[in-house]
């Protein structure tokens, strides 16, 4: 990607730094790191960085280990580069304090409480939620098309998967034909650990892959999403392995893809987040089946699977062109199984589109 990209999201950034008088800026999760500098979109583990970003509204300041130095000098200056050792933050203390800084606000959500004391012994801290997030939530021309081909992979996936759902196949099977599938079409991997249910399974809105077997005449539940140019896709569709579903299944289908509907059909700039959510719980409480939806409407997809906004009962702020949400209904009944059915929708100037 060009690095002036790059550039122009910090400057949006420090526009809003200046707004709430914030002189530099601590960023250290993965993907705001990334959005902002091009450098390394994962931390190798929840305890583990690849490094941290410091903008201020002079220059930015980019930190990492020796790993990593040849990664960072492709994207980054390297006489703004720190490169830290064991005293990682004694290092960056005096690197930060040999330019001025004396204040940062940092990401409360993504610094461990062992780095914010070390660097609260050093620097004024003041916890900055979301500013980053903010400027993410909307997608531009280019993360769209990313994310457009991200998608289009999920798509081809489903119209292979389905081929493949033959009783006695394990879950277990099933998830891993759905990873060798995306490595092979140019994935560069999972967006998240594939989701296979059969029967029962279904119900457990996040299940693990295990050893049950498909069996003729019941459901199965995918949900995956793969990471393609950065950007991930998320898709969920429940399958019927037989010729013919029962009358409960093609019920709770109806309801769940009404319900989907419902909600696609007023997504729009300005909407409120939850009037989307109730739109969808709407339908469900008519049937008398909104017990059995037991999670959020949707949410932000881009280079997190999860990310703002939320489209749920607590779900804050509105709808704005650029944005990407999923809207995935479910109903579930652990005594029998479940149905989750699944779009990634763009908000556009005048409506939506599914993806």
């Amino acid at each position: 990607m060009d690095k002036s990209v790059f550039e122009k999201r910090r400057e949006a950034l420090k526009s809003e730094m200046r707004a709430r008088g914030l002189s530099a800026m601590l960023v250290s999760l993965a993907a705001n790191r990334y959005y902002l500098s091009g450098f390394e979109l994962h931390d190798a583990q929840c305890n583990e960085s690849s490094g941290w970003l410091v903008v201020t509204q002079g220059d930015d300041y980019l930190f990492t280990d020796p790993r990593y130095l040849d990664a960072a000098r492709q994207v980054w200056d390297e006489s703004k580069l720190c490169i830290y050792a064991a005293r990682k933050h004694a290092e960056i203390a005096d690197f930060l304090k040999g330019r001025d800084v004396t204040a940062m606000g940092f990401e409360p959500k993504a610094l461990h409480l062992f780095d914010y004391d070390k660097l609260s012994e050093e620097f004024a801290l003041i916890p900055m939620d979301n500013i980053v997030e903010s400027l993410r939530i909307i997608k531009d021309e280019d993360e769209i098309r990313r994310m457009d081909d991200s998608m289009r992979l999920n798509h081809e996936l489903f119209e292979y998967i389905e081929g493949e759902l033959i009783p006695g196949r394990t879950e277990r099977e099933i998830a891993w034909l759905v990873e060798k599938f995306f490595r092979e079409h140019g994935a560069q991997g999972l967006a998240f650990s594939t989701i296979v249910g059969v029967g029962p399974n279904a119900a457990l809105p996040h299940c693990i892959p295990g050893d049950t077997k498909l069996r003729e005449n019941d459901m199965v539940l995918i949900d995956t999403g793969c990471r393609l140019h950065d950007y991930n896709s998320d898709q969920t569709r429940t399958f019927w392995v037989g010729d013919k579903p029962s009358d409960r299944f093609r019920k709770t289908m109806d309801q769940v893809r009404a319900a989907q509907s419902a909600a696609i059909d007023i997504i729009r700039p300005g909407l409120s987040c939850v009037e989307a959510y109730r739109a969808a719980y709407a339908v469900f409480e008519k049937a008398g089946v909104e017990a059995l939806f037991t999670h959020g409407l949707g949410h932000g997809v881009g280079l997190e699977t999860h990310e703002p906004p939320s489209l749920s009962r607590v779900g804050q702020g509105e709808l704005k062109p650029g944005m990407v949400v999923t809207v995935e209904p479910g109903l579930y009944d652990p005594s029998w199984g479940g149905i989750r059915w699944e779009y990634q929708v763009l908000v556009t100037e005048d409506g939506c589109r599914v993806m």
